[in-house]
């Protein structure tokens, strides 16, 4: 019976640590999700601004102001290279994440498995007990008839 409980035991630890290896990637996923959302804000605001900056100069525009128009974009353009350098970084751990998680649950499953085998080879054990008991029983009961 110590074998089944540290088998148990270990199944547990293992299922705990599959589920806490699936909230860090849920958490990973989302922060991903979250870099993503802003790259793509950042990708809108500055189309909006070029667009911005390309009806102002229709209508004339200082060099003052094309020039702070201009540095903002760049400015912009710094921001969404960072994002895209963040976003990268993200995938890495993110990769790591699902790779740990895998991990996790393939040596959940083959605790799992030997847990299932080894109740099999208890039920097989527990029957086998069993028939020896109804076969002593009756052999009992034959004898007992006088023959």
């Amino acid at each position: 019976m110590a074998k089944t409980s540290t088998l148990d035991m270990l199944v547990d630890l293992a299922r705990n640590d599959t589920d806490e290896a699936a909230r860090q990637l849920a958490q990973l996923s989302k922060a991903r999700h979250d870099a993503e959302q802003q790259l793509q804000a950042l990708h809108s605001y500055r189309q909006d601004y070029a667009e911005r900056l390309q009806r102002v100069s229709k209508s004339g525009l200082t060099a003052s102001n094309y020039h702070n128009f201009r540095q903002f974009i760049a400015t912009l353009d710094e921001a969404i290279s960072q994002q895209n350098r963040i976003l990268e970084q993200m995938d890495a751990r993110l990769q790591k994440g699902r790779d740990s998680w895998q991990a996790e649950k393939r040596r959940l499953n083959s605790f799992e498995t030997l847990q299932t085998r080894q109740l099999r080879q208890q039920a097989v054990h527990e029957a086998r007990r069993e028939q020896r008991m109804n076969d002593e029983i009756s052999a009992r009961g034959y004898r007992g008839m006088g023959h």
